[in-house]
């Protein structure tokens, strides 16, 4: 398998792309941690992973827009890992709302706080997992 030993994190996993990103990752051998606000959602998901995929994934809930959440979720993943991540998968955003309402706008034409809520959510997720720090 191609991601054997991979440890992987996913965020906004229990649906979607997210969920779709996480099924591909176990099948191809990585362990995989899944993140969502809803633990129904997740838990559906990790066992599709476990029954069907045959991999390993722990589903853990998470909100990304919440930083004692994000922080306790890398936290759980270097203690369970002894301090290793070799996939990070940002995929959760919290954003969309205000995406959302501001569809039929010029670009320039949506108020500011909209763009640097979305940047400033990313670039705390980045920097909270260590980026690339490889």
């Amino acid at each position: 398998m191609a991601l054997s030993g991979w440890i992987c994190v996913v965020t906004g996993a229990s649906r979607g792309i997210g969920r779709g990103i996480a099924l591909q990752l176990s099948e191809a051998g990585a362990t995989v941690y899944i993140t969502g606000r809803q633990e129904k959602t997740l838990k559906q998901t990790a066992a599709e992973v476990w029954k069907l995929r045959g991999g390993r994934c722990l589903p853990l809930v998470c909100d990304s827009s919440k930083e004692d959440e994000i922080k306790e979720l890398f936290e759980r993943v270097q203690h369970g890992q002894n301090g290793r991540l070799d996939l990070l998968v940002n995929n959760a955003y919290a954003g969309v709302q205000g995406i959302m309402d501001n569809l039929n706008k010029k670009f320039w034409e949506v108020d500011p706080d909209v763009w640097d809520t979305k940047n400033q959510h990313w670039t705390q997720v980045q920097y909270k997992s260590g980026g690339d720090s490889k």
